[in-house]
C-alpha cells in the first residue's frame, strides 16, 4: 500500500496524525467505561451491605503502613476517583486542548501546538498548578496501589501470601511511576529542568 511503501505516503500518515486521535478517543472511551462501572459497583456494594456500610473496621497496633494505606484507599475509592477525574480534566485542558486539539482545528494559542516543552514550562512554573498536579499524583498513587492488587485478587491471585505479594508489586510499580511524574513537575516548578540551565 502506497501509504506505507513510499516516503510521500509515510509523510501523509505523519501529517494527518490520525493514530494519535484514534488512541486518544480509545483512551477516553476506556476512562468513561471505568468511571461508569465504578459508580455501578459502588452502588451495588452499598446496597448489598445495607447498614453495615457505616461500620468502621478496627485497626490493631500491628497494622503496617501498607495495610493502613490499603484500608484507607479501599474505603475512599470513589473520592479518589473523583479527584483523579478532576485532575484528568485539568491535564486535558493544560496539554491536550493546547496541543492536539489546537493542531487539529488550527486554534492559535500562546505557543505552537507542536512545542510541548513550552506548555510544560508554562504549566509547571505556576506553583498552584504544580501543587494540584502533585495532589493528583497522590490520588492516583492510592487508586492504583489498591486497584492493582484488587484486580489480581479478582482474577484469582488470592490468599494471604499472594495478596501481600500483589500489594507489594503494585506499591513498587505505582510509586516508581508517580515519582517519575512528580520529578518532572518539581524540576520545572523549581527551574531545575536540564534545558533551563539550572541546578
Amino acid at each position: 500500500m502506497w501509504l506505507f511503501n513510499s516516503s510521500i505516503g509515510r509523510k501523509v500518515v505523519m501529517s494527518v496524525n490520525w493514530y494519535a486521535v484514534v488512541a486518544t478517543l480509545g483512551l477516553a472511551a476506556l476512562a468513561v467505561i471505568h468511571i461508569v462501572f465504578a459508580f455501578i459497583l459502588t452502588a451495588q456494594n452499598r446496597k448489598a451491605r445495607g447498614e453495615n456500610r457505616y461500620e468502621v473496621a478496627t485497626t490493631t497496633n500491628n497494622s503496617g503502613l501498607l495495610d493502613v494505606a490499603e484500608r484507607w484507599a479501599s474505603s475512599n475509592m470513589l473520592v479518589l476517583g473523583l479527584i483523579i477525574a478532576l485532575g484528568l480534566i485539568m491535564h486535558l485542558k493544560d496539554f491536550w486542548y493546547n496541543m492536539m486539539f489546537a493542531e487539529i482545528f488550527g486554534v492559535v494559542g500562546a505557543h505552537d501546538p507542536a512545542d510541548g516543552f513550552a506548555f510544560i514550562v508554562d504549566t509547571f512554573s505556576n506553583p498552584v498548578i504544580s501543587i494540584l498536579y502533585l495532589v493528583w499524583f497522590c490520588a492516583i498513587w492510592f487508586h492504583i496501589a489498591h486497584g492493582f492488587w484488587s484486580a489480581m485478587h479478582t482474577l484469582g491471585a488470592s490468599g494471604k501470601i499472594w495478596q501481600k505479594r500483589m500489594q507489594c508489586i503494585g506499591l513498587i510499580y505505582v510509586t516508581v511511576l508517580m515519582l517519575c511524574f512528580a520529578v518532572v513537575v518539581l524540576a520545572f516548578w523549581l527551574g531545575c529542568a536540564p534545558s533551563l540551565g539550572c541546578c
